[in-house]
Parts: structure tokens; sequence; C-alpha cells
């Protein structure tokens, strides 16, 4: 770009740039300049960026901020500079361009920056546009996102509140399984012994009524031979009697026996009916810890539903955490675009006014150069004539110079080796040794 073209577009900024500032560039001003672009494509300012240098400096640790200002400063925004050349496809800007200008690498970099503001005013309503859709999407994610997290966040509290309900219970469980735990061990090693017992006692009454249905049929066979040999033998009285006697002896113990026998047998038969009921509580127990078991095995499930519900919500509140970032960042974005289209309406228009009044001044300087060029033409003959007459005596002029000039060189030449054959006389006088520089 050229330089009025330059003065011209930061003209319709409302900066004022001469040429002469532009030819022979100083840091502050180059400095001044790249500041102002910077504020129309990213709106930061000198105050912007020394409000979070200042910050860090008190922040930190350092003695004598005042020594850091103005280098932090002076880094931050050659930082964001050079972001900015990046854009405008100037890879090469360093700090030599802000602090060392020169007069072509300023103009290059002007005119990079310059195009770089009316390409993005340019096309700032299709950005606008794609940023208001993005914001648009976000914001329905973000509502999405909410729902889904007020749904979790019910489950989750419905979730605690039952845990908490049955807290209490799970102890109460917990300590009625322990102690029925202890219990059905000890019911165990009682039912175990007590069904050794059992089988004892079922073996003793085997063996018994086996017993007594031997004796039963002893008993029967001897009343058979006795029904036999009574009706053999002859009677004697003496005889039947010591026999009644010893009959009623064996059968007077026999009865001894039978009754010890269904007394043992009560008694197996009391402990049986004891071990059923021991054996029906023990069938109880097992059926309650079965029970619990389950209850337990659904706690855990409840639990373990719990902690993925738990991990789910934790992903849910960062991804809302995110969504949250982000739409600030979207928000703050969309309000710099939109100040930013304001300013560009607003520079079109002041534009397009100033424009419109540069159209008609120049209308009139035109019609008034028209007349002066006239004017101007007749001059110009006149001029011309006179530098004719000025070339002449230049010549003249010029070749009398030459003359004046050669003279005063050979009178130079002369008087210098006047001065060199002097010195040297005066040196062998003196015994002094001369130096030629």
């Amino acid at each position: 770009m050229s330089i009025p073209e330059v003065i011209n577009a930061f003209a319709g900024w409302n900066i004022t740039v001469t040429p002469e500032q532009l030819k022979n560039p100083s840091p502050d001003f180059v400095e001044g300049l790249y500041c102002a672009c910077l504020q129309q494509a990213t709106d930061l300012t000198h105050e912007s960026l020394r409000e979070p240098s200042q910050i860090a400096l008190n922040a930190s640790q350092v003695d004598e901020k005042d020594l850091y200002e103005t280098a932090l400063a002076s880094n931050i925004l050659l930082y964001h500079l050079t972001r900015f050349a990046k854009a405008a496809r100037v890879d090469d800007f360093n700090a030599q361009d802000v602090f060392a200008p020169q007069q072509t690498r300023t103009m290059i970099l002007l005119s990079a920056f310059i195009n770089f503001i009316r390409f993005t005013e340019q096309f700032c309503d299709t950005f606008l546009k794609d940023l208001r859709d993005r914001s648009d999407a976000i914001i329905i994610q973000r509502n999405n996102a909410a729902v889904q997290l007020r749904d979790i966040q019910g489950q989750y509290d419905e979730l605690s509140a039952r845990i908490a309900k049955d807290k209490p219970m799970c102890e109460k469980l917990n300590a009625e399984n322990t102690t029925l735990s202890s219990t059905m061990l000890m019911t165990k090693d009682a039912q175990t012994k007590a069904v050794r017992d059992v089988e004892q006692y079922r073996a003793d009454r085997n063996e018994l009524i086996n017993r007594k249905e031997i004796l039963n049929s002893e008993i029967k066979t001897l009343e058979d031979s006795i029904q036999r040999t009574r009706s053999r033998i002859v009677q004697s009285p003496e005889r039947i009697k010591k026999t009644i006697s010893i009959m009623s002896n064996t059968a007077m113990e026999d009865k001894k026996t039978v009754a010890m026998q269904e007394a043992k047998s009560r008694d197996l038969q009391a402990k049986i009916n004891a071990l059923h009921n021991i054996e029906k509580d023990v069938r109880g127990c097992i059926e309650q810890i079965q029970s619990i078991e389950r209850e337990v095995q659904s706690l855990e499930l409840s639990q373990k539903a719990l902690g993925e519900l738990r991990y789910h919500l934790e992903e849910k509140v960062i991804e809302r955490n995110e969504l949250r970032s982000r739409q600030e960042r979207v928000n703050d974005q969309l309000a710099n675009a939109n100040l930013k289209l304001e300013r560009a309406k607003k520079h079109a228009e002041e534009k397009k006014t100033s424009t419109q009044k540069t159209i008609v001044r120049l209308q009139q300087e035109y019609s008034q150069m028209v007349i002066e060029r006239r004017e101007n033409d007749k001059q110009i003959e006149e001029v011309r004539d006179e530098a004719n007459q000025v070339e002449a005596s230049m010549h003249k002029h010029l070749k009398q110079s030459e003359v004046e000039l050669n003279e005063l060189l050979a009178e130079y030449w002369r008087l210098r080796h006047e001065t060199d054959v002097y010195m040297e006389t005066l040196a062998n006088k003196l015994n002094m040794r001369v130096v030629s520089e």
C-alpha cells in the first residue's frame, strides 16, 4: 500500500498520520499504530494489557516492581502483536519491528494489518452467523445436559435417601445376621451331636425291639411247650408250684426288662420329637440367613448402582462445567462480535459520509484545478524559458568553478609538499623521528 492509502485507512479510524511520520517512523509512533490495528481486530488496548501485568507483579515476590513493569508490559504487547501478525500472514514479526522500525518494513507490516482488518470486517456477517448457530447449538446442549443433570441428581438423592433410610435396618440385619450365624453354628454343632445321639438311640431301640420280639417269640414257644408238656406230664403240685414260681419270677424279670425298654423308648421318642423341633428351628434359621443373604446381595447391587450413578454424576458435572465455560467464552465472543459489528457499521457510515464529502470537495477542486491548470501552463512556459537561461548560466558557473577548484587543489598539494619538507628539515635539526600517518 502507498503512503496516502495508509493515511486514509487510519483516517477512517480517526487516527491522524502524516507522511513524514511514515517516512521516518519512530518506536513510539509505530507502537501506537500497531496497537490501533490490534484494537480494531481484538479490542485489546494498552490499558487492558497493563492491568494483567500489574496483577502479576503484585502477586509475585519481586522487589523493585517498577523496573519490571515496563518490560513485562512490552513483552505482553509484543506477544499479542506477534499473534496478530501471524494471523495477518506475517510470520517473521519480531521486537525489532517495534523498537527499531524501518520505513520499508513498517509499510509492509501496516499494509498487512490494514488488509487483514478489512478482510475481517468484510466477512464479519458470515462469522457472526456461524457463531450464533454454534451458540444456539451449545445452548441446546447445555439445556439437555441440565435436564439430564437434574434427573440424575433426583435419582442420586432418591438413592441417597433410600440408603440413609435402609442403613439402620442394614446395620440391624448385619447384627442379627452375625448373631444368627453364631447361633446357627452352635445349633449346627448341637444338631450334629443330637443326630449322633438319635442314631445311637435308634440303633439301641431297634436292638431292644429285636430282643423284645425274640423274647416274645421265646415266651410264646415256652407257653406252647408248657401246654404240650402239661398235656403229657402227670400233674404234680410241687413241681407245678416250683415251675410256676420260676416262670413268675422269669415273667417279672421280663416285665421289668420290657418296662425299662419302654421307658427308654419313650425317652428316645421325646428326644426324637425335640430333635424334630430343633431341625425345624434350624431350617427357619437357614431360611432367614438365605433371605438376609438375598437382602445383602440386593444392597450390594444398590451400592454398585449408586457408585455408577455417582461416577456418571461426576462426569455430567464436569461436562456441565465445560459447557458453562464454553458458553461464557461464546457469550464473550458474541459480545465482542456485536461490538465489532456496531463499530464496523458506524465506521462504514462515517466512511460513507466522509467519502461523499470528499467527492464533493474533489469535484470542486477539480473544477478549480482546470482553471489553475491553464494558468500553470502559461507559468510553465515562462519557467521553462527561465530554466533554460539558468541552465546556460549554470554551465558557465560550473566551468569557472572547475577552473578555480583545480587551481585550489594545485595550491593545496604545493603547500602540503612544502609542509612535509619543512617537517623533515625541522626533525633533522631536532634529531626527532617523523612517522607519516
